[in-house]
């Protein structure tokens, strides 16, 4: 059964995961899955412990998953985004979806229905002359390998975070054994799909000089939807 979780920058929108939770540790199931990441990059920071509770405890079990993963130091990212700094009314949950959200609405099972796609339409089509859409967001966990033991790996990091663009934001990172001595860098990225292209990445950028000095392939380990 489709579970769908809306305008989640609102007070109804935490009010919903509280109680898709309750009796629950994660979304989905008894372990961490891509709901759990979906949802979770979706929820702008951890939900109140008083107000919910449950939405509350799964955001630290989350996050303390994803830590856990990924222990490099991050250096700290801001992303911005179309969703208010403030939580809105529960009134303003209920307006029409002609909202200005891209990501108000997500769909576990990708199951869309008429209205949604009518009311997707209708956002595109307001907002194409003032702005260029900004699409919806992909988290991409990425291995950069080195060409020897011999590479200096903070270099290479430092390589790989000096590629600027727009819609890219880096994220946590972490040094795996591959053998022989050589290691290579795990690390995350999010990028908005409409800006930027994972494959142009690779091939025009990390694997191009200079930074090809360090970096001798990139393979995409994993690449979700949030």
């Amino acid at each position: 059964m489709a579970v769908t979780f809306s305008n989640l920058h609102t007070e109804a929108g935490l009010k919903s995961i509280n109680d898709h939770l309750s009796g629950k540790t994660y979304i989905s199931g008894d372990e961490l899955t891509k709901d759990d990441i979906k949802v979770y990059g979706a929820v702008l920071e951890q939900p109140s412990s008083d107000l919910y509770p449950n939405a509350s405890k799964w955001y630290q079990t989350v996050s303390a998953k994803l830590a856990s993963s990924f222990p490099g130091k991050a250096v700290g990212v801001k992303v911005g985004g179309s969703a208010h700094a403030e939580a809105a009314p529960a009134k303003e949950a209920a307006k029409p979806a002609n909202d200005d959200d891209d990501d108000d609405d997500i769909d576990l099972f990708g199951e869309e229905t008429e209205e949604e796609k009518k009311a997707a339409e209708s956002r595109e089509a307001a907002k194409a002359s003032t702005k260029k859409k900004e699409s919806g967001k992909s988290s991409v966990l990425m291995d950069v390998k080195p060409w020897d033991d011999e590479t200096d790996m903070k270099k290479l990091e430092d390589a790989v975070r000096s590629v600027e663009m727009e819609g890219l934001f880096w994220g946590a990172s972490k040094l795996v054994p591959v053998g022989y001595g050589i290691k290579k860098l795990q690390i995350m990225l999010t990028i908005i799909d409409d800006l930027v292209s994972v494959d142009t990445l690779i091939e025009e950028r990390l694997t191009e000089e200079p930074i090809n000095e360090y970096v001798q392939s990139c393979d995409i380990v994993a690449f979700n939807k949030i």
